[in-house]
């Protein structure tokens, strides 16, 4: 019973009684039992009173209670929720000044359980939030929603099937369900929550049309209903609804133009409609949106030109109009933008120049028009009176010179200009720009000496001037540049000597080649490029001997020093860089043998030492096996395979009894060896000092090679052939099936065979030899080959542990990022040594992680011949589906290594999208957005890190997310990177070896909810 109950019947009980039909013969009296009955009567109702209000209190604590038990509590958020306090105490519950319950905000409590219906039933809440939690299952249908109820916040949460019908309230003022698993349609009576200002259910896997009743929500100032599956057109109606204020309808598929009526909405201060098929013209009504502050219509298909009335909303913050078809001139009309800090309009067709204009834009920090056919020069007085930030210009057609004031704020950290036809001198006041991190002006025609204090700018991280005509000595200039990392000054002319020091210790990458560099290499430059990965010093006029130095570089993968004029020998020191993989020393004056252990290096994979004066017997291990004649020629060397084209080496003549003697001698071991091991040649049937072989079996003749000494000495060809029996099958896929084998040598040596019973690919056996000879820590390493007919089995090292895919959720976030650390560095090493082989599969199928969470990386074969490409081109086949999750978009039957190395950056961008989300790129769960890489852009742009980050993470730390978010955001922006569109601008293996160290050594905070792009 309520109050108003309780009220109403004392009140009725007390004037509202029955009067006695007699009067009393004692008037007096009487009026003092009157007056008595009244006072007796307002005691009562006092009393009666604070039973009803007692009574109602102890209904309201019931519901609780009732609520309580049906959440799961694993924080123990609830612990207050006890009978020691008044329930208006408790956690996240409010009450009014009549101890009568208003609010329960229990926002991130990670509570679950089904949604509790006795909640509704508290009859004077005006708050319900229950986001950001773990709640599931259906949404109930026969909910009955208080009239009290006013903000009602359900988002963030697991709750699958339809929005209910019939839950309309004429009093809810704010109603979201966003960001959980809800499916259908909109219901049409969405429209009679007339009350209703706040309007989101974006972040589903709603279908269907926008419902014509929608436009009956006269009072709504905020809609969103983006990242959903919602097609049709944008309905027109919409510019009814003068109370906008936002519309959010990002992320769909919605097709057709922009309805002309928006443009009437004068209330609208955010319009985002982007990642949809909207195509047509920009509505000129825009213009009346004097309020708009945020325009975002980027990744659609629109066409024409710009309206220039966009131009004129004053109130606009940011504008993004990129990745479109959008056509025309910016005009100067855009200096009444008085109020812009962002604008975006790249990758469109705009032509023209750049307009003076958006020099006067005060408040301007970043302008990015790459990826156009802009002309002309770059206003001379940009920066001057902005605040800029980031100014990206590149791949468009500018000329002239780059203007002298771009950092007169002091602010400028990414300046990328490349890819045009800029010419003069860098500017001077560049050299002073200390707030510069990323610089980036390749493939201009910029000349002249590097302005003083360029070579010491402190934070610069990435520098790349390669492809101009820059010139002077570098003895000259200062380098001291403690972040850079990325150091690309190639294709240019500068002479002199090479300083001995650039200060930095993060350097991974030096390119100078191509220039006109004379003198010795510095022995001292290498005693703190301790991260060295790639060092090219080629076609320069560098002379004396290589240093022994070098080999301090112990991560340094790919050296190129050829075309020079170096003299001396191959330092034997060489052979101590473990990861040493490619190596070119062609077109100079080396002599000497080639050091012996230099063809131990496992690591090493290409090899070119052409056109010197070597002399001596060629190496027969490791690289020089498979080492082609163009590598060799130009000596004076003998030896190797028949593939090198070099003459057997001579031997000395000796005296005739000499050679007698020998014979002799050797005919004597023979019958010894034949005598005392006889029974290990029948054993095997192959010759004990070979590690290629053929045999006989029951299943016909065989080619069998070992690629690993060690393996050779430990198994034999039978375990190979034993192991691959049903009772030891691991399993079986498209490709074939894999079993395990253990040796009969010694039991504890254990390996993998997979079979392959179609190989009709495998037309290059030297792949395969190039591949078993491979010798990195991440990569699982090939034993052997066995190939007989139309069969292969294959046979790697057995690594006990699990599969990616199945060991992700127990990883924590060191795990993760070790993962993606260890598998960058194999790349990197696969792409510098072995590029012609073709691409890989970077999948979580193909990473096996061990006890220690030390991942491996299994080479698929035929390399280059993966089932995703092979699936790129087929839309016929079914089983393509599930391995073309991770096809790069321009992936086609035929490829290169430019390509296959950039699908290859592709497939690692998914790699990290997946340990960082959790989510597989096979998965069918992203609503609107076309798979992965599209869920992941709008997550990183529109959404809170705690929504897309893998919860697995915080299992065994829960501060993870608050001591690792920097880290989390930046290693998401860079697989964005790795999965653009555009092939070109994914960055390279090494690239990402230096990015993903930086952002673990990095505990810079990362800017959010604007697109930055390198």
């Amino acid at each position: 019973m309520s109050k108003a109950v309780c009220l109403f019947n004392i009140l009725h009980s007390l004037f509202f009684s029955p009067k006695c039909s007699s009067p009393s013969p004692y008037e007096l009296k009487k009026e003092d039992y009157k007056m008595a009955k009244k006072v007796f009567l307002f005691i009562f109702m006092f009393l009666f009173w604070n039973s009803c209000k007692s009574s109602y209190g102890f209904s309201e604590l019931e519901l609780l209670q009732t609520v309580k038990e049906s959440f799961n509590d694993p924080l123990g958020s609830l612990s207050s929720w006890n009978s020691s306090l008044h329930f208006c105490q408790w956690d996240g519950v409010s009450c009014d000044n009549s101890s009568r319950i208003a609010k329960i905000s229990l926002s991130g409590k990670n509570l679950s359980g089904k949604i509790p219906e006795k909640i509704f039933q508290l009859q004077h809440v005006e708050t319900i939030d229950l986001s950001n939690n773990q709640f599931s299952g259906v949404i109930p249908g026969n909910l009955s929603i208080p009239l009290s109820l006013k903000y009602m916040n359900l988002s963030d949460n697991n709750f699958t099937g339809q929005i209910p019908k019939g839950l309309s309230t004429p009093f809810l003022q704010t109603f979201d369900l966003s960001n959980n698993m809800l499916s259908g349609e909109i219901p049409e009576d969405i429209g009679s929550f007339s009350g209703l200002k706040v309007l989101d259910i974006g972040g589903n896997v709603l279908e269907g049309r926008i419902p014509k009743s929608i436009i009956n929500l006269t009072n709504l100032e905020f809609l969103t209903l983006a990242s959903n599956q919602l097609i049709g057109e944008i309905p027109p109606e919409l510019g009814l609804m003068k109370r906008l204020k936002w519309i959010y309808l990002g992320y769909n598929n919605f097709s057709g133009e922009i309805p002309k009526e928006i443009g009437g909405l004068t209330s609208l201060s955010h319009l985002d409609l982007v990642n949809n098929n909207l195509t047509g013209e920009i509505p000129t009504s825009f213009g009346n949106l004097t309020n708009l502050q945020y325009l975002f219509l980027y990744f659609n298909k629109l066409t024409g030109i710009i309206p220039v009335s966009i131009f004129g909303l004053q109130s606009l913050i940011s504008l993004d109009l990129s990745d479109n078809f959008l056509s025309g001139e910016i005009p100067e009309s855009i200096t009444q933008l008085q109020n812009l800090e962002v604008l975006h309009l790249f990758s469109n067709n705009i032509t023209g120049k750049i307009p003076n204009a958006l020099s006067s834009l005060p408040h301007l920090q970043v302008l990015q028009l790459w990826s156009n056919r802009l002309s002309g020069q770059i206003p001379q007085d940009l920066g001057k009176k902005n605040n800029l930030t980031i100014l990206d210009l590149s791949t468009n057609k500018l000329t002239g010179k780059i203007p002298e004031r771009l950092c007169e704020s002091h602010q400028l950290f990414k300046l990328i200009l490349f890819s045009n036809s800029l010419e003069g001198q860098i500017p001077k006041s560049l050299g002073h720009c200390t707030s510069l991190q990323r610089i980036r002006l390749q493939n201009n025609k910029l000349s002249g000496e590097l302005p003083p204090g360029f070579g010491s700018l402190p934070l610069v991280y990435f520098l790349d001037l390669s492809g101009n005509n820059l010139d002077g000595k570098f003895r000259g200039q200062k380098w001291n540049m403690p972040e850079v990392q990325m150091l690309n000054l190639a294709g240019n002319k500068f002479t002199g000597e090479i300083p001995d020091s650039f200060g930095s210790r993060k350097l991974e990458k030096l390119d100078l080649s191509d220039n006109g560099f004379s003198g010795r290499i510095p022995p001292g430059l290498f005693r703190t490029l301790l991260k060295l990965v790639e060092l090219k010093l080629n076609e320069n006029k560098l002379s004396g001997e290589i240093p022994d130095e070098i080999s301090s570089c112990k991560e340094l993968v790919s050296l190129d020093l050829s075309h020079n004029e170096l003299t001396g020998k191959i330092p034997s020191s060489l052979s101590e860089m473990p990861v040493l993989g490619q190596l070119d020393l062609s077109v100079n004056q080396l002599s000497g043998e080639i050091p012996p252990r230099l063809g131990a290096v496992g690591s090493l994979v290409q090899v070119n030492i052409s056109h010197n004066h070597f002399h001596g017997s060629l190496p027969s291990t490791g690289a020089f096996l498979v080492i082609n004649s163009s590598a060799v020629a130009g000596n004076d060397l003998c030896g190797g395979d028949r593939t090198t084209g070099l003459p057997p080496c001579k031997r000395n003549k000796s005296p005739a009894w000499w050679l007698f003697l020998t014979c002799f001698l050797s005919f004597i071991l023979v019958v010894f060896m034949v005598t005392a091991f006889g029974y290990l040649i029948m054993k095997r049937k192959r010759d004990s000092d070979s590690d290629s072989m053929k045999m006989e079996s029951e299943d016909g003749n065989w080619e069998v090679q070992f690629f690993n000494s060690k393996a050779l000495k430990l198994m034999t060809v039978e375990d190979i052939f034993s192991s691959t029996k049903e009772e030891n099958l691991i399993s079986r896929g498209l490709k074939g099936a894999t079993y395990k084998g253990t040796s009969s040598i010694n039991d504890e040596f254990q390996f993998v065979a997979t079979v392959f019973s179609d190989t009709s690919s495998f037309h290059d056996t030297h792949q395969i030899e190039t591949i078993g000879r491979i010798d990195h820590p991440n990569v699982i390493k090939l034993i052997a080959a066995c190939k007989s007919g139309k069969t292969v089995i294959l046979v790697y090292e057995y690594i006990e542990g699990k599969i990616l895919s199945e060991s992700l959720p127990e990883l924590s976030w060191d795990s993760r990022t070790k993962v993606a650390m260890k598998i960058a560095r194999a790349l990197n090493y696969l792409h510098c040594c072995c590029s012609q082989l073709g691409d890989y599969e970077i999948t979580t199928q193909n990473i096996l992680v061990d006890l220690k969470d030390e991942p491996y990386l299994k080479l698929s074969f035929p390399a280059g011949s993966s089932s995703s490409k092979n699936c790129a081109n087929n839309n016929n086949n079914n089983k393509c589906v599930a391995s073309s999750a991770h096809v790069a978009p321009e992936t086609s039957s035929e490829s290169n290594v430019a390509s296959d190395q950039a699908s290859d950056i592709y497939g690692f961008g998914l790699l990290l999208i997946e340990l960082l989300t959790g989510k597989s790129r096979s998965d069918a769960e992203f609503g609107v957005h076309d798979g992965i890489v599209q869920w992941a852009r709008y997550c990183y742009s529109d959404c809170l890190l705690e929504t897309w980050v893998d919860p697995n993470i915080l299992k065994g730390n829960t501060n993870a997310l608050d001591e690792c978010q920097n880290q989390m955001v930046e290693i998401m922006n860079l697989a964005l990177q790795c999965t653009s569109i555009d092939p070109s601008a994914r960055p390279f293996a090494s690239d990402l070896v230096k990015a993903l160290e930086s952002i673990v050594r990095s505990n810079n905070s990362c800017i959010l909810g604007i697109k930055y792009f390198l």
